[in-house]
């Protein structure tokens, strides 16, 4: 039997790759193409290594989902660190509070199919993406 899903601890620069590799054997157990999987991947990446840089921990949780007949990967990844201040901001291109080209957010966003976030100060962010084969 496939696996269908998967929940990856995030406390470490070495479970970015753990999450990484875990999105990327996931997305082709969706059949999710080539292309399909790196942009995925990317976002899975991008989010696990958000949970180290902002939060210090969290968790990845990843998954095999489907609408009608057409399947994909679900990545949501939540922390309980600081949150953000403004979200509006934080999804602008270039805007960033840790000095970085402020493309991590929006660039993620343009990455995948679906993509939610809910954070506030002081009670964590969860950020929900999905990309359709």
């Amino acid at each position: 039997m496939l696996l269908r899903q998967q929940i990856v601890t995030v406390v470490a620069e070495s479970d970015v790759t753990l999450a990484v590799l875990a999105a990327r054997d996931l997305a082709q157990t969706a059949g999710l193409g080539t292309v399909q999987i790196g942009a995925i991947v990317t976002a899975v990446s991008e989010l696990a290594r958000n949970i180290i840089k902002y939060a210090g921990h969290g968790r990845v949780e990843l998954r095999v989902v489907s609408r009608g007949s057409q399947q994909g990967l679900e990545a949501v990844a939540v922390d309980q660190g600081p949150g953000i201040e403004s979200l509006e901001l934080a999804m602008q291109d270039k805007y960033s509070t840790s000095r970085t080209l402020g493309l991590g957010l929006p660039g993620t966003k343009r990455l995948v199919d679906d993509f939610e976030i809910d954070s506030a100060p002081g009670r964590g962010t969860r950020v929900l993406v999905r990309k359709w084969a």
